[in-house]
């Protein structure tokens, strides 16, 4: 059994030590807005933030992730408020959407560290492959999302999420909450 903090809650998987994270995230907590794309590390569309780094969650089993503290894009926040959402939909840097949750995981830890980024620390910064090529646009959108960050600049909030993750995941057999359970 492998505990860690997923989101902000404490949580064991009950799973084979050497399960890839995003498979514990993805089928077990349900939290599949980590996304397989390659399972080799190459694209980045799994990355997750782990102690505020942002990692590959295929190349990190849970085993490795015992006892540290997993941000998916649904913790990063619960109403897509976070400036990196709020730019990325400002500055249409969105297609298709597969690679959107790895990129704005990636994004976040790098405006954590630099809130004023150029474009070659955005473009050094951010590995994710995408498909539909927005890289202008996600330029664009890393450093909206910073001046948001400083404080220079509003974004109007998108619309809240259909469903709550706890909703989501509430009966899922291989994950067990650590933490006492809300009335319902």
């Amino acid at each position: 059994m492998s505990r860690m903090t997923v989101n902000d809650r404490p949580l064991e998987f009950e799973m084979d030590p050497q399960t890839p994270l995003l498979w514990a995230l993805r089928d077990a907590a349900n939290l599949t807005g980590t996304k397989y794309g390659c399972g080799n590390g190459d694209c980045g569309a799994c990355m997750v933030l782990i102690d505020g780094a942002a990692l590959r969650s295929c190349l990190v089993t849970i085993g490795e992730a015992e006892g540290r503290f997993i941000t998916t894009i649904e913790g990063l926040s619960r109403d897509r408020s976070h400036p990196v959402q709020q730019a990325l939909v400002a500055e249409q840097a969105i297609q298709c959407g597969f690679c959107t949750p790895g990129i704005a995981i990636a994004a976040a830890a790098l405006l954590r560290s630099n809130p004023n980024p150029s474009e070659a620390e955005i473009k050094a910064a951010i590995p994710n492959l995408c498909r539909c090529g927005v890289y202008p646009r996600l330029v664009r959108a890393i450093q909206r999302a910073g001046r948001v960050a400083r404080r220079l600049e509003t974004i109007s909030a998108a619309p809240a999420p259909g469903i709550r993750a706890e909703d989501a995941a509430r009966e899922v057999p291989a994950i067990r909450s650590l933490a006492p359970r809300e009335a319902e």
